[in-house]
């Protein structure tokens, strides 16, 4: 299967890099700080959200402006004891594409994206954030800015994620799907191609745009 497109935007957490261990970590003392049992944290889904949205179902509406910035500074303060790396493929296919043909749409804060990212050396050119969002995923806004911001037609378009929430924004942006089972099992994720992560894939640039493949 062939996926041609002139841009592509991919997810972090999951996709490009894991932080898992780094999260763990972080919102078991967040949780522990604001007296959030263990069943209650249970009960939320956690990945592929912001940040915000998490604490508005865990604590009341006054407290959750001052929660979400204690988070994130946990996290930013936590990003070099080691718990962020490049998942599998990653380094290969982001260095085969034109800086200015991809983006990355995180549910991240920037300043936390660019930490998680700033150690693993990926800088990209064009980034969104939770900072930059009314509605995060699975909403399509944060697919739809970034590819504004790069200028191409969303139906041009090519969303990376590992995330239910994340891939329904890139179809309700119009876009082609790629899912990458790192985090869940391929058979809870719905996109247009499934691969077990960037490794199973390889990129061709041409005159026309951006061919995707899988690797045989």
């Amino acid at each position: 299967m062939t996926i041609r497109a002139e841009a592509m935007l991919f997810d972090n957490d999951g996709t490009l890099v894991s932080s898992i261990e780094s999260v763990q970590r972080c919102w078991t003392r967040w949780a522990g700080e604001y007296g959030i049992t263990a069943e209650q944290f249970a009960r939320v889904e956690l990945h592929g959200r912001t940040a915000a949205e998490v604490a508005a179902d865990l604590l009341p509406a006054a407290v959750v402006p001052g929660a979400v910035a204690r988070i994130e500074e946990l996290e930013v303060e936590d990003v070099p004891n080691g718990g962020v790396h490049l998942l599998p493929g990653t380094r290969d296919f982001l260095d085969a594409l034109p800086a200015d043909r991809w983006a990355v749409v995180t549910s991240a804060t920037r300043r936390l994206a660019e930490a998680r990212l700033g150690a693993v050396g990926i800088r990209p050119k064009a980034m969104v954030c939770a900072d930059d969002v009314t509605r995060g995923k699975p909403d399509p806004e944060p697919y739809l800015l970034a590819a504004r911001g790069l200028g191409v037609d969303p139906a041009r378009c090519v969303v990376f994620e590992d995330a239910p929430a994340g891939l329904r924004a890139g179809r309700a942006a119009g876009m082609a799907t790629v899912a990458l089972a790192t985090t869940h099992r391929a058979a809870e994720l719905t996109a247009d191609l499934v691969v077990k992560d960037l490794s199973a894939l390889s990129v061709l640039v041409t005159e026309a745009g951006l061919e995707i493949s899988v690797r045989s």
